[in-house]
């Protein structure tokens, strides 16, 4: 894709051994990807792409909780890879049986952070309407942002660190389970231009800055620490990290800024390794794997996106 038109690449390509991840899911073969296509191709294997997988998270996380799809009140959907007017939610619904009176909430333009700012958004759905239940649909395809036309060391970049996938997670005042207690998030003012999208008649043109892990460097650890007052939290208080991984820069960011001695970033890096950053749905991804871990009663969930954004999420159990 990219031999011929981006300067220096056989040096520029060493990132693909340095990011830190072994292996990815994409939408596609990847032979699909060499050669040109429109925007509309591109958003149609979006819906039909994102479905199956919403269909197959969503029967699993109803599977673990004992519940049927009638039994959910409202659905939290976030996703910034494709466009689906009616919304995913209301696809999924015919599918597979959600109520027609489900209360719907589609959330674009969250990026990264909205694993964690979509946890947020149906935590205070389900607190408005207590003994509802809610479910959290998270969904990107980034690789399918990924453009021929596009030789610019950014698309490379994202061609190095982005993968596809999905999580579904039940939410409610009632029943057994983690508890999220806390909320919040954090923009940083002039940091517009750091990550999201463009508009190109192909697709979705990647915006992704080399600076991404300086701000997470400079910005984070204050905004951390504002956040856990809010709370009423001291550092030495929370047991675990769970990070959205980013990549191995933005890793190393984190290393510098989190309090020590909580744990938590092996879960991050385990899910880079093996999944890639797949945006939203990561941190979900690690906390999932985290839930699976002893030992701990307390950890905070964050995440960095577009806007720029930090996204924080405290979790007990």
């Amino acid at each position: 894709m990219f031999e011929g038109r981006l300067e220096e690449l056989d040096r520029r390509l060493h990132l693909f051994d340095h990011c830190g991840i072994e292996r990815r899911r994409t939408a596609l073969p990847a032979s699909a990807y060499l050669e040109p296509m429109g925007f509309g191709r591109r958003n149609a294997l979006f819906l039909k792409t994102a479905l199956d997988l919403l269909a197959d998270a969503t029967s699993r996380a109803l599977a673990e909780a004992g519940l049927e799809p009638w039994a959910i009140d409202g659905a939290v959907t976030v996703c910034s890879t494709g466009i689906a007017t009616p919304s995913l939610e209301a696809h999924l619904a015919e599918r597979i049986g959600l109520r027609d009176d489900l209360i719907r909430t589609p959330l674009f333009g969250l990026g990264c952070a909205g694993g964690v700012l979509g946890l947020a958004r149906a935590c205070d759905l389900a607190r408005a309407r207590p003994g509802t239940r809610h479910l959290l649909l998270v969904v990107e395809l980034c690789s399918l942002a990924l453009r021929w036309s596009d030789a610019s060391l950014a698309n490379l970049v994202a061609c190095a660190l982005f993968g596809d996938g999905a999580a579904a997670a039940i939410l409610s005042t009632e029943g057994p389970g983690p508890r999220i207690v806390a909320t919040g998030e954090q923009r940083f003012p002039g940091t517009l231009e750091a990550m999201g999208w463009r508009i190109e008649d192909d697709g979705l043109g990647v915006l992704f800055a080399p600076s991404v892990p300086d701000i997470a460097r400079e910005h984070l650890g204050a905004a951390l620490s504002a956040f856990l007052a809010r709370c009423g939290l001291a550092a030495h208080e929370v047991d675990r990290w769970l990070c959205h991984p980013g990549g191995a820069k933005v890793l190393a960011a984190l290393e510098r800024v989190l309090p020590p001695p909580a744990a938590g970033l092996e879960h991050a890096r385990a899910v880079l390794a093996e999944f890639g950053n797949m945006s939203a749905p990561t941190v979900l991804f690690v906390l999932d794997r985290a839930l699976a871990e002893p030992g701990w009663r307390r950890a905070v969930l964050s995440a960095l996106g577009p806007g720029f954004t930090a996204g924080f999420a405290v979790v007990e159990r």
